[in-house]
């Protein structure tokens, strides 16, 4: 088949979306990707076997697609885009990624009449609520995140299929939508063989690390992901002098909000204890994963996170590192289900540091618990086995 992917962003990166155009076209079929250029001027390449087709954007354009279910100017600008994508390329299935543009195809392709996949990559009116021009004038009182999620449900109605990343999300949007269960197909965000098996070393992280306890954090950064709970946690922890020799958490990642975090770790007397390595190259993140003894996701409470994955809990648990979360839904749900490391209470200081210490005092469990995470990867969890699940959908399709 001939598969139109549409990506209101520019590409490449973007790791979800490689993955599945990979997935499919190592599944038989053409992959055509509509994707955005800021250079002035349409472009095609050829890239991993995907056909990008860039399409002329410009700074307005991407103003406006905040304002896509408030105002119609992106829709229409979006859809005549689309429209031509579709005819020039011969497209047999639309797959749109997130919901932002999926008015303008759906528009577009009214003259088409083709089936549309709908891939939710995040639980978009949910998190839109911390994006920072919504706490602000004017975008506080231009953007509806309530407009937004009841777009998503009318969105999800119309669609042939809906990708999401999580059973939970899965089970909120079904029951909100009411929908039939087998039209929403789960493809979780995890990792690739090759990033567990076919790596190199930088050993200089290895000896930087190599006599201390180690509660790795990789990823963004911003306050709702619950750094500044593990940072009080380890400060408990640091009262005990032998703890503070030893233990180091270390946060691999960055954010605007890091002020916060460091000014809280100089609060504590704690710049021994925690090193901010800022963004490193995915390269570099197995030689942290190796050097680690814990791996966190201290993620506060919301219904995005309850219905999402970190794709860092996968990075982890392939580095056979036992894993220590808050008790967010989706990722509660996964440590109760694989038996790979320990949960605390959103936002609980004591908990958390409980919790690192019960694994600091018993290796043994800590060993096995990562053990089972490796193993849960290997045999059900790796890209390469939840992408068949993508692969099935356009298997249907290609029955009607």
């Amino acid at each position: 088949m001939r598969i139109g992917m549409i990506l209101d962003k520019t590409f490449p990166p973007d790791p979800r979306v490689e993955n599945e155009a990979l997935a499919l076209i190592n599944g038989g079929h053409q992959v055509f990707l509509f994707c955005l250029g800021y250079k002035g001027s349409y472009e095609e390449e050829e890239y991993h076997d995907i056909q990008v087709k860039r399409y002329t954007s410009n700074r307005l354009e991407y103003k406006l697609s905040a304002l896509s279910y408030t105002l119609p100017f992106y829709k229409s600008m979006m859809s005549k885009k689309v429209a031509h994508f579709m005819e020039m390329n011969k497209i047999d299935v639309i797959h749109v990624h997130d919901m932002v543009v999926a008015d303008a195809v759906l528009k577009a392709n009214k003259k088409f009449q083709r089936p549309f996949v709908l891939d939710l990559h995040e639980n978009r009116p949910e998190i839109m609520k911390w994006y920072p021009h919504m706490q602000t004038f004017p975008g506080n009182l231009m953007i509806s995140a309530k407009a937004w999620k009841k777009k998503e449900k009318e969105l999800v109605k119309k669609a042939d299929r809906v990708i999401v990343v999580t059973k939970e999300s899965k089970d909120e949007l079904k029951n909100r939508a009411k929908v039939p269960a087998e039209k929403i197909v789960v493809v979780p965000n995890t990792v690739k063989k090759s990033f567990y098996k076919d790596y190199t070393t930088e050993f200089s992280i290895l000896e930087k690390y190599k006599n201390k306890f180690v509660l790795l954090y990789l990823g963004d950064t911003g306050l709702r992901r619950g750094l500044l709970t593990a940072i009080e946690a380890v400060g408990i922890l640091a009262e005990d002098k032998t703890m503070k020799e030893q233990m180091k958490l270390v946060i691999v990642g960055q954010n605007s909000t890091d002020s916060v975090l460091k000014q809280k770790v100089k609060e504590l007397d704690l710049e021994a204890v925690v090193d901010f390595e800022g963004w490193q190259d995915v390269g570099l993140f197995p030689s942290y994963l190796l050097a680690a003894h814990v791996g966190i996701s201290p993620l506060h409470k919301n219904l995005h996170h309850d219905t999402t994955y970190a794709n860092k809990l996968f990075q982890y648990m392939s580095f056979s590192i036992p894993l220590l979360v808050s008790d967010v839904l989706a990722q509660k749900n996964l440590i109760n289900q694989v038996h790979c490391g320990l949960v605390h209470k959103d936002s609980d200081v004591q908990d958390m540091a409980d919790k690192i210490l019960t694994l600091y005092d018993d290796p043994a469990r800590a060993h096995k618990m990562g053990k089972q995470g490796r193993l849960f990867i290997e045999e059900k969890f790796s890209w390469e086995r939840v992408s068949e699940n993508l692969k099935d959908v356009y298997l249907d399709f290609e029955k009607l």
